[in-house]
């Protein structure tokens, strides 16, 4: 079956700042105001409910508009907003409202009646709000909007998370006095009361074959793909040649009925690439195919301005090769698809480690949590060595990661709940949230849609990851949509060549910033360990790349947002 979006066409909306105030010692400058709210930047716009009562403002993009338009008897029009349809369905249905909603949003809701103000994020973390805990609760979608009403004190924590993680889980940032809104939770002002309105639950089906399970997975793709498809003009897919993105692509050029470009990136002849895979998958898709060579001038020429793009710092080396690819694609189109995704939610190989070391050590007071936290490969064993003595004294346990390891679920599920719940809310979908607003562009994530989320929950372990074989539910769903080669080929994932960076391009400037008395992370890291990384003795394993790359990113977001108040 094949679903189509079948509602008016609308300008697609790109994700943009707003701010707030709740509580005393507003600037003055606002748009809207009342004793306690004060709406200072409005980014899409704010609302009011048909009765006046609910103030509506933020940051959303809703797939399921015509169904929501239904249950309130509207006809539709371009003129009618996201926001227009919120606040029309909070005036009928209030808190179940958030359940209604299928999409991407994180909401400001003021009850003129009650003086409460009820802050919520979507269900898997797609858009971000973020608060000080100040006398007076300063709101943004975005965390550099709040760098004048809080202080520069690091939170010791987030920093021992991000160097473990590469981000910071959680609702903690990497300032002390700011906060994130989890997802799928409200809380609620001025009480401070925060409520689940959704929860990632398993839901295993048991007695359903592998193709059952693929079929329901492929309706289920058709139908999140083709509500994402941009009426009447083109759109892009991210495509590195790997299963996730092809699929994707897939399904769009098999759905869509305008032009589909998808964009592929490599880093020169000095290091492998997948175009071969990516190129293959464009020509069997009839795709307009663009490919992007980034060399390593360009990666450390442009990581200062992504830094400085990003909420919390990101320590992935994809984060440069994302904006860049999609200020090419904001060249020819205002909407992409990525194959983000796949892996937390079908089984991807990272998983095999951790699988391995619970089957071989669960009879000997096994404790997966030194285990989870090592299989990040970044530097969780490093950090004895590498903070100094007073910050480690402040980072020792517990982790924010103990209960979803220790969850009912399935082994396999607790591991792909974690990296729905932190990974991909905090990492990817931040990323790909804030580095798509960059390049003007609207960054969608089928395969991160709540529906595919809570479907991946139903499905049996062994038809996700078993022994070797992974993601076998999604192979089925797509096989007839892509050739052999991309179906049974394993996951390579896309490696950056940050290894041979810091060797041949980087070291020096590194060196110059990570090394100087200057440094912003100083006074937390111990530096005679970044000289040993430099020096690259040792480096049994070639991760010592991996490891600069994370504490340059640190360096210089840390040098974007500093000292702003």
């Amino acid at each position: 079956m094949i679903f189509r979006r079948n509602q008016p066409a609308r300008t697609p909306s790109v994700t943009s700042r707003w701010l707030v105030a709740w509580g005393k010692g507003f600037v003055g400058k606002s748009r809207w105001c009342n004793e306690q709210l004060e709406i200072v930047s409005t980014g899409n716009g704010y609302t009011r409910s048909p009765s006046g009562r609910f103030l509506v403002l933020g940051d959303l993009w809703l797939s399921n508009r015509q169904e929501l338009a239904a249950k309130l008897d509207l006809t539709l029009t371009p003129e009618i907003t996201d926001l227009d349809l919120v606040a029309r369905l909070w005036e009928r249905w209030e808190i179940e409202t958030p359940k209604l909603l299928q999409g991407m949003f994180g909401l400001a809701i003021c009850d003129l009646e009650l003086r409460q103000l009820l802050l919520i994020r979507d269900p898997v973390g797609a858009r971000t709000i973020y608060y000080t805990t100040g006398e007076t609760c300063w709101i943004a979608s975005q965390l550099s909007s709040l760098n004048p009403y809080r202080s520069n004190q690091l939170d010791p924590i987030a920093l021992r998370d991000y160097l473990t993680c590469a981000f910071v889980p959680g609702d903690r940032t990497m300032w002390q006095d700011v906060r994130e809104i989890r997802p799928g939770t409200i809380l609620k002002l001025p009480q401070g009361q925060i409520d689940h309105y959704w929860q990632l639950e398993q839901q295993v089906i048991e007695q359903e074959s592998l193709v059952w399970h693929g079929d329901k997975l492929r309706s289920q793709l058709a139908q999140v793909v083709g509500e994402y498809l941009p009426a009447q003009a083109p759109v892009g897919v991210f495509l590195s040649g790997g299963l996730d993105s092809s699929c994707i692509t897939a399904l769009a050029a098999q759905l869509h009925d305008a032009p589909v470009h998808t964009y592929s990136i490599h880093f020169g002849s000095e290091s492998a690439n997948e175009l071969e895979f990516s190129q293959l998958v464009a020509a069997h898709c009839q795709t307009h195919h663009h490919v992007l060579e980034i060399s390593f001038k360009d990666m450390w020429a442009q990581l200062p301005q992504t830094m400085a793009d990003l909420d919390d710092p990101i320590g992935d080396p994809l984060t440069v090769p994302n904006l860049l690819i999609g200020k090419l694609a904001s060249n020819d189109v205002a909407v992409t698809l990525n194959g983000e995704g796949g892996d937390p939610c079908f089984g991807g190989p990272k998983n095999q480690p951790m699988l391995i070391d619970s089957l071989y050590n669960s009879g000997n007071n096994y404790d997966p949590l030194p285990a989870y936290l090592n299989s990040f490969q970044k530097c969780f064993g490093d950090l004895p060595q590498l903070l100094k003595p007073d910050i480690l004294e402040q980072v020792q346990p517990p982790s924010i990661f103990e209960a979803d390891l220790n969850s009912e679920m399935s082994y396999l599920n607790r591991l792909m709940a974690l990296n729905i719940k932190f990974k991909g809310a905090d990492q990817i979908l931040t990323k790909v949230n804030n580095l798509t607003q960059v390049a003007k562009l609207q960054g969608l994530s089928p395969l991160f849609d709540r529906r595919i989320v809570e479907l991946s929950m139903t499905i049996p372990p062994a038809y996700k990851l078993s022994g070797v074989q992974e993601k076998a539910v999604l192979k089925q769903a797509v096989a007839d949509l892509l050739p052999a080669t991309i179906i049974d080929r394993p996951k390579s994932g896309m490696m950056v060549p940050v290894q041979l960076g810091f060797r041949k391009y980087w070291h020096r400037e590194a060196a110059s910033l990570l090394l100087s008395r200057r440094a912003l992370i100083s006074p937390y890291i111990n530096q005679d360990l970044i000289k040993e990384w430099l020096s690259f003795r040792g480096d049994i394993w070639g991760r010592y790349g991996v490891k600069l790359w994370l504490l340059v990113s640190l360096e210089l977001w840390l040098q974007g947002n500093s000292n702003k108040n």
